[in-house]
């Protein structure tokens, strides 16, 4: 006899489930070396670290006796303000009845630590657009270290290679070491950058520029070149701005950051772990499941504003 789909139904099995699972797309994370680490500190909840001014000079005249004058001194702190975490579990019978279950929850656990380092770094870089004060130049040593980008239309100005030089200057003026800049920008600004390179510059003949034009401006959120001194990356956590002015205006905004990483001397920001990401999990015998949380608890805060730069740009307008 025959064995045709007619008469052998039960071995045909009309829907099928792959092997892969489709996991979320994810962008990369910024290196841990771009913050001081004071994890060191181990007690309590806050941090007080002591800061020296700069001593100031006399006229000194003959027979004349000095002023005497204290140094300037402050401190800064830093507190332990965050305790995230996720928790999930999965039953005996989901186990017993389900498929790649395993696979699932090893998942499930990657993106709950996940989870937890995307929102740590969406707090670090919020902490340093707050420790300048908005609606002003924030200047230093006479220039601007808060600016709002100077192309486009406001309020959704565009980022311009002047702002770039701009930056730069203010910087060069605050003393800020040349090694060591970087700069944390929008994608949105990336493509802008994009837009000014390509319509600029005489591609045929240069190798870098005919890089870029294949493979585009930012490669795996970092440039693939130094532009006026800044080390570019891009990042999709920067802290967003409903609408400020500082000559011009901004709204749906996006603080894109300049800051100094030469050393921990100089980094604008500071972080503290108190637990890194860390899974426990138990046994649940009385509802018959494994169970699984995920927590992580640390502080952020500003160690110094000047070598601290923001630039506010749209965060949807492309020049």
């Amino acid at each position: 006899m025959a064995h045709l789909t007619g008469n052998t139904a039960a071995f045909i099995e009309s829907e099928q489930y792959s092997s892969f699972i489709l996991e979320q797309l994810k962008d990369g994370l910024l290196p841990t070396v771009f913050y001081r680490d004071v994890s060191d500190f181990q007690m309590g909840e806050t941090l007080h670290i002591k800061t020296i001014g700069r001593a100031s000079l006399q006229e000194v005249t003959e027979n004349t006796p000095l002023i005497y004058n204290a140094i300037d001194t402050g401190e800064v702190t830093l507190t332990i303000t965050d305790y995230v975490g996720d928790a999930w579990f999965v039953s005996d019978k989901l186990r017993q009845d389900g498929n790649q279950i395993d696979q699932l929850m090893a998942a499930r656990a990657a993106d709950a630590t996940r989870a937890i380092q995307e929102n740590f770094e969406t707090t670090w870089l919020a902490s340093l657009n707050d420790s300048q004060t908005p609606t002003d130049a924030n200047t230093i040593n006479g220039f601007a270290h808060r600016i709002v980008a100077t192309g486009g239309t406001p309020p959704a100005p565009t980022l311009e290679l002047d702002d770039l030089i701009n930056m730069r200057l203010a910087f060069d003026k605050a003393n800020v070491p040349t090694g060591g800049r970087i700069a944390i920008v929008d994608p949105v600004v990336a493509a802008t950058l994009n837009t000014k390179f390509q319509g600029t510059f005489n591609v045929d003949s240069n190798q870098t520029m005919q890089n870029i034009l294949e493979g585009g401006f930012a490669r795996d959120h970092q440039f693939v070149m130094e532009l006026f001194g800044w080390n570019i990356m891009t990042s999709n956590r920067l802290p967003t701005i409903a609408d400020e002015t500082i000559g011009i205006q901004v709204t749906n905004g996006i603080a894109n950051i300049f800051m100094s990483i030469a050393d921990d001397h100089h980094k604008p920001g500071m972080v503290a772990w108190r637990q890194q990401p860390r899974v426990e999990s138990e046994r649940n015998k009385d509802l018959q499941r494994d169970e699984f949380v995920d927590t992580a608890r640390w502080g952020v805060g500003p160690q110094r504003v000047d070598t601290l730069g923001i630039i506010l740009t749209s965060a949807t307008a492309i020049a």
